[in-house]
């Protein structure tokens, strides 16, 4: 089982390693290994409960030697060598296990990592976008600015003009006043006029009559 093993653990230390570093698509190949591998979950803790199973039963075939030995004060060479077999036997299957778990939560961090960069691109595209929006609010104030400017411009404008229309209006009202001031005073002229040239022929009609009767 010891070159089992050390291929088992050979590979999981290239599976961790490529997890690592990035080369090439190989890291996106062993993450979608990994993925499939995950899917069979009660196959892998299967293995892996055998495999803890067989390390506890070499533990306790070491600790049973050493005692043995500490007993007789020696180990006899069979025992050295079942010792020595056992111990490299639960090295490598306690590096194994260790390795899988490692390669698991290097797995689960690398997926969360994988999320918060999709969920973290998402979020550039929306500042993107917010940012366009913001120069389109930007481009529109600024027209909306340059229409109300003109707008003030205009009215500017139009208030001049008004108020040059209420000077003009109030000078003509006062030239109205003038004339209409004018005409009066011709029109009590004219009647003052009528009233002497009535009294001029009321005089004269008088003196015509006086005439005849100092004829007769």
């Amino acid at each position: 089982m010891i070159p089992l093993f050390f291929l088992v653990v050979c590979a999981e230390g290239l599976v961790a390693f490529l997890l690592m570093v990035k080369i090439g698509p190989l890291r996106e190949l062993v993450i979608k290994g990994l993925d499939q591998v995950k899917m069979r979950r009660a196959t892998v803790l299967t293995i892996a409960g055998t495999i803890f199973a067989i390390l506890l039963s070499d533990l306790y075939s070491i600790l049973k030697i050493q005692n043995k030995g500490t007993k007789h004060g020696t180990m006899t060479p069979m025992d050295q060598v079942i010792w020595r077999t056992n111990l490299l036997e639960a090295t490598l299957m306690g590096f194994s296990l260790f390795l899988g778990f490692l390669i698991d939560r290097m797995h689960h961090y690398i997926q969360k990592l994988i999320k918060v960069r999709s969920n973290t691109g998402a979020s550039k595209q929306e500042v993107v976008n917010l940012e366009k929006e913001k120069l389109q609010l930007k481009a529109k104030e600024e027209k909306a600015s340059a229409e109300v400017k003109k707008l003030k411009k205009e009215v500017s404008s139009l208030t001049e003009d008004l108020n040059k229309l209420k000077l003009e209006s109030a000078e003509k009202d006062k030239k109205v006043e003038t004339a209409e001031s004018h005409v009066a005073a011709l029109q009590k002229q004219a009647a003052d006029l009528l009233l002497e040239y009535d009294r001029l022929l009321e005089d004269n009609q008088n003196l015509q009559n006086q005439a005849l009767g100092h004829r007769r």
